[in-house]
């Protein structure tokens, strides 16, 4: 299994642009698909975006979709978030995934390692 660790949130203003990294170990990265969830206080946890490790497909959460980039660096074990625009609705929690699909999944029970979460917090 990979071991996966997130840095990078932070408190930023609305309009304001964050990069999230997560740092993976243990197991072949390049073989796992990765997602990044959220989870807002009293809220569930959604899907945020998704990137495939067979055709590097990637996938947005409607919410976020042309605000947010997903992409990953195999050569160093590194997957990334790049948020821009940011609102006030995108403070939560937010943790990498990964799972052994190829395709596009949105369903946090597929993925089989996740990390212990990195905080963004959005003032208006």
């Amino acid at each position: 299994q990979v071991q996966l660790a997130e840095s990078g949130g932070g408190l930023m203003q609305a309009g304001g642009s964050l990069r999230l990294s997560c740092a993976a170990s243990g197991s072949a990265f390049s073989t796992y698909s990765m997602a990044w969830f959220r989870q807002a206080p009293g809220k569930e946890r959604e899907f945020v975006a998704f990137i495939s490790w067979l055709t590097w497909e990637t996938k947005y959460a409607d919410s976020v979709k042309g605000r947010f980039t997903i992409y990953r660096e195999n050569s160093a074990n590194m997957l990334y978030l790049d948020m821009f625009s940011l609102k006030p609705e995108d403070t939560a929690v937010y943790s990498c995934a990964a799972t052994r699909a190829a395709y596009a999944t949105v369903d946090y029970k597929d993925f089989s390692s996740s990390g212990q979460g990195t905080q963004v917090t959005v003032s208006s």
